[in-house]
């Protein structure tokens, strides 16, 4: 039996000893510690008893053990809003007992919208959504921020009020993760980079980001063979991966019959194409004409190739040459080579939680009722330039 909606089901004890257990199991099996400043914490003390929306950035799978460990060090208990996929899982009824519950991303999801302005509504609620719906695997830079939670949360507002309750206090709060690696990792990079060579069947270069580029110019290549694209060399890697990421999804798009605005960010189109493979039995009769094997699976892979690259361009190692960037993008090449979606992480990390100032959107709820949609992407940019700035604050401070 099929379930649309995976409610939370948060038992506080419960979670309380999973928080004790937490610090160790993410130490020993995920190879992460939490670093958070007081300034953060007590910033997060003094809401204690507020209504309060969490938005972090999503750098990595691990992301929500990050929060979750905060949740510790601060004795509260979260909500999160997670992908219907995890909810699905054998783990569904965990991680509904620690507070999760599911939307379907990429759709108008009424029973994920309904539970998170039932949330915010209650007194004391601490929400958790990560805006940039996805992973972006870039440890110091956001994608673009989409509006729903900060859209939902004045939505809630604005219910209350209309039930004859005043504007209630309701702060959205930036929240920035950065991972940096504790240790070492040339042998880690030696062996992935030399890994990667082999299964690609390429020779060995001299120099880490030689070898690199050449892993990711040989890929970029077999993509656009296999998409049966016109490889040219003289174009710039950044026109090349944007030009193959429209093409997919386009494709892909075309497949299940789908159209989209040219506002629409990838993100969104791709949830689309995701769910279209999930609730319709298979590929229209009428695809696109070429010899590719448009299946369910083929689709599928394709779709999450373009995640695994949304935010990927040229230089992104080369403008900052940090461990942390070298890594962010061999992860994407693993992704990639071997078909894996969470590669384990290849050293120790510690994972630094920075807040911005809290913005209660009560002080902006006036102008909401006059413009919803301006008011709402004004708030959700605040955000987003707030959780970037303290990344570029933590990057600083190596």
């Amino acid at each position: 039996m099929s379930i649309d909606f995976y409610p939370p089901r948060r038992n506080v004890p419960f979670v309380r000893l999973i928080q004790t257990l937490t610090p160790m199991v993410a130490c020993w099996g995920f190879q992460m510690d939490l670093e958070v400043e007081y300034e953060s914490l007590n910033q997060l003390i003094a809401l204690r008893h507020d209504r309060v929306l969490l938005l972090p950035n999503h750098p990595t799978f691990h992301d929500a053990i990050a929060i979750f460990l905060l949740s510790g060090r601060l004795g509260q208990a979260f909500y999160y809003l997670g992908a219907y996929e995890q909810l699905q899982s054998k783990l569904g009824r965990f991680f509904q007992a620690i507070g999760c519950y599911s939307v379907r991303r990429g759709l108008a999801d009424r029973p994920s919208i309904i539970q998170t302005m039932e949330l915010l509504a209650q007194p004391g609620c601490h929400l958790v959504i990560f805006p940039e719906g996805g992973c972006s695997f870039q440890n110091d830079i956001v994608t673009p921020f989409r509006a729903g939670a900060v859209q939902l949360a004045f939505q809630a507002m604005n219910r209350m009020v209309k039930q004859g309750d005043a504007p209630p206090d309701l702060y959205a709060v930036p929240v920035s993760i950065k991972y940096r690696y504790t240790q070492d990792m040339t042998v880690a990079i030696e062996k992935l980079l030399t890994q990667l060579e082999q299964k690609l069947e390429m020779p060995t270069r001299l120099g880490n980001y030689e070898r690199l580029r050449a892993i990711a110019e040989k890929l970029l290549i077999q993509l656009e063979q296999e998409y049966g694209m016109k490889i040219d060399s003289t174009l710039s890697w950044d026109h090349r991966i944007k030009t193959l990421k429209a093409y997919v999804l386009q494709s892909c798009e075309q497949q299940y019959g789908l159209t989209s605005a040219a506002t629409d960010l990838d993100r969104e189109r791709v949830y689309r194409v995701l769910n279209a493979t999930l609730t319709k039995t298979g590929p229209l009769e009428f695809g696109l004409p070429t010899d590719l094997p448009w299946s369910v699976e083929f689709v599928q892979r394709s779709i999450r190739r373009v995640l695994n690259f949304d935010a990927m361009y040229d230089g992104y190692v080369a403008e900052n040459p940090t461990i942390e960037r070298f890594m962010d993008t061999l992860t994407r090449l693993e992704r990639e080579v071997f078909n894996i979606d969470q590669p384990f992480p290849k050293g120790h990390r510690l994972v630094t939680i920075k807040i911005g100032t809290p913005v209660n959107l009560k002080d902006s709820f006036a102008a909401f009722q006059t413009n919803k949609i301006a008011t709402v992407d004004q708030m959700t940019q605040t955000i987003q330039r707030s959780v970037q700035s303290n990344l570029d604050l933590l990057n600083q401070s190596r």
